[in-house]
């Protein structure tokens, strides 16, 4: 599918007609993936890295435009399962238009923004800044899924929300990876800027973006450690819960057997001959009574060697 936008009155229109056209290809069809690659010369490898989401990111200079691969979140919904995903963007520099290739839909161009748009530096510089300041919210929603399950973790302790928290750990550590690619998409963009043919301005706005980025990554390393520390001591935590338990069941059992054993000893006939069948109902209550406190005597001093 594809978006037509351009350069019009110092902003990007969704229309056509304005100084620089700047087309979004989503998931292209096979006649849109040959008009660009044999009407616009992008190379077949190229363009299929734009909608691989395991590409790394770069950029490759050709002879008749610039390719750009960078990674941006993708949009999450309840199906995913707090997984968290990345997906690759190719943005491809042409003298006279800026074609964007994505393989899901992506909210770019929209908003406001505090400077003007109107060179195919000014669109590169706005897309990125949208695509990397996507990453603040899906982060801030990841902070809040953590929240969530770790109360629930706090009040249930169970396994299915310690395994969403390993997914949210997933999550983050493709995130980190994303930034990092990005952060080194950037700083090759500062070091190329002559080839880019970037102004003062844009210069100062790549410097902000190598900044914002930088801190997403960082707030991704940070919330990953503090996640992966979670999980581990959430971990730690049922474990030591069950082993509790199991002590406690062992316990019991060692509890039940010594009582167990008399009652196989001295049962029923047993019981009646030697104590008389006409006095039963006294002494049948009092064996129970016998060996019920018996079993609790077990049990408490078993607990008593447990805490020394």
């Amino acid at each position: 599918m594809k978006k037509c936008f351009s350069v019009s009155d110092g902003r990007i229109a969704h229309s056509g007609g304005g100084t620089i056209p700047v087309d979004i290809y989503i998931l292209p069809e096979p006649e849109e993936q040959t008009y660009l690659t044999e009407v616009l010369g992008i190379d077949h490898h190229t363009l299929a890295s734009s909608i691989d989401t395991d590409e790394t990111p770069r950029i490759e200079f050709e002879d008749n435009y610039t390719a750009i691969i960078i990674k941006y979140p993708k949009n999450y919904s309840a199906d995913d399962n707090f997984l968290f995903r990345v997906k690759s963007m190719g943005i491809f520099l042409f003298p006279d238009r800026v074609v964007i290739v994505v393989d899901d839909e992506l909210q770019l161009f929209t908003g406001k923004i505090a400077t003007k748009v109107y060179t195919i530096q000014d669109v590169l510089l706005r897309a990125l800044a949208q695509t990397i300041r996507h990453f603040e919210s899906h982060l801030r929603v990841i902070n809040m899924c953590s929240e969530e399950i770790e109360t629930q973790l706090n009040e249930t302790y169970d396994s299915s929300s310690l395994l969403d928290m390993f997914t949210l750990e997933k999550s983050l550590v493709y995130y980190v990876n994303a930034l990092s690619g990005n952060r080194r998409v950037l700083e090759r963009m500062r070091a190329s800027a002559y080839r880019f043919q970037f102004t003062e301005e844009n210069l100062e706005l790549l410097e902000d973006l190598q900044i914002e980025n930088h801190q997403f990554l960082d707030q991704a390393q940070v919330n990953s450690q503090v996640l992966s520390s979670l999980v581990d001591a959430r971990a730690g935590i049922i474990n030591n819960n069950l082993n509790v338990l199991m002590k406690n069941m062992n316990a019991i059992v060692i509890a039940v057997s010594i009582p167990t054993f008399f009652t196989g000893v001295f049962g029923m006939s047993e019981l009646t001959m030697i104590c008389g069948a006409e006095n039963w109902y006294i002494f049948f209550p009092a064996f129970f009574i016998l060996m019920a406190g018996l079993a609790f005597f077990v049990y408490w001093l078993i607990k008593r060697f447990e805490r020394h």
